[in-house]
């Protein structure tokens, strides 16, 4: 039996040959009731397409990078396990390099741009650089970026709404009749944009409410992990007078807090309720399960693929777009307790 071709595609599907190229390869716009009924094709047929041949014939490595700050951060492992099978399906391979926020290393592989050989196009989530050092970058060279940052007019933005989705976070512990209410994770530096984005959604959820913030009870760490979250809990509950919930500005983070109160015999949420932000599989399996927001991770990783190929594909230069992903409060046990088991 021959292989399935991209005209055996384009027939079963009901479009053009041009358009299942598209698909494939990212080249252009593509609506998403045609893309799903390519994709459905291809999926049908089990078609390869032949991805060698493309790539000698268009000077093309077939490989992209991700590169992120650290891979010991679940969410960009998970993000990773999402990313790596969307670019499968393309027919790219996926090189990993983790830079562990070091300004120095993520500034030269913006400037190398072009230059570097090894890989068609980047997605990218550098931790130490500021929006200037971005603008430092190759404008021709194929780059996504995602984080908490804003793109420049060169390079494409995928993240969430993270003003928005922290303001909820905040508001839902509100809601529940909290009212000192601890943030961990401010980091007022100029690469701190993310926790900078989260302590401003705090602000927002206390003056939607009419309520004072207490500037004491944000609480600045070095990194989004769990001994950050574990030091800072230690000293919010040293206090004579402790928070009664915490939001982290990560799941890592309130993880690491969540270790701190149970220690200390409290109960959570009763004496203090906790709220992470991320959704990782590690916090839906803590004991209480942790309260997040939950970024729509699979969105995020199909739309930088797709626009990373498209950039790659294009023969000018794009202008830099900003996609925003859904999220999503999930409430769990950290912060509305459990429920009633059934009678």
């Amino acid at each position: 039996m021959r292989d399935a071709t991209l005209r055996d595609v384009a027939e079963l599907a009901g479009v053009s040959a041009r358009t299942v190229s598209n698909v494939v390869n990212g080249y252009a716009p593509v609506t998403e009731p045609t893309r799903e009924k390519v994709e459905k094709a291809i999926k049908e047929l089990g078609y390869r397409p032949n991805v060698l041949a493309r790539n000698l014939a268009n000077g093309r490595s077939g490989q992209i990078a991700v590169v992120v700050p650290f891979l010991d951060v679940p969410y960009f492992s998970e993000l990773l396990q999402a990313i790596i099978p969307r670019a499968r399906e393309r027919g790219y391979h996926v090189l990993i390099d983790q830079t562990d926020g070091d300004p120095a290393h993520e500034r030269e592989l913006i400037r190398r741009g072009a230059r570097a050989a090894l890989f068609d196009g980047m997605i990218y989530s550098p931790l130490g650089l500021a929006q200037e050092d971005l603008a430092e970058s190759d404008p021709t060279f194929p780059l996504v970026l995602l984080g908490e940052r804003s793109s420049n007019a060169f390079f494409d933005h995928v993240g969430i709404d993270d003003v928005e989705a922290s303001r909820e976070a905040t508001a839902h512990l509100i809601g529940l009749g909290r009212r000192r209410i601890a943030a961990i994770g401010d980091q007022p530096y100029p690469t701190g944009e993310a926790a900078q984005l989260r302590t401003l959604g705090y602000r927002q959820a206390h003056a939607d409410a009419g309520l004072p913030v207490d500037e004491s009870l944000i609480v600045q760490t070095g990194r989004f992990n769990r001994a950050d979250g574990a030091a800072a809990m230690r000293a919010l509950l040293d206090r004579d007078d402790p928070p009664d919930a915490v939001f982290g500005y990560n799941d890592t983070v309130a993880l690491g807090a969540l270790h701190e109160v149970l220690e200390r015999g409290l109960r959570v949420p009763e004496d203090i309720a906790l709220i992470g932000y991320d959704d990782i599989d590690e916090g839906r399996y803590a004991n209480p399960a942790i309260s997040t927001i939950s970024p729509d991770k699979d969105a995020i990783a199909t739309t930088a693929v797709e626009r990373l190929l498209m950039r790659i594909g294009s023969k000018e230069p794009l202008p830099g777009i900003e996609v925003r992903a859904s999220h999503r409060l999930i409430a769990r046990q950290s912060t509305v307790g459990r429920a009633p088991r059934a009678e």
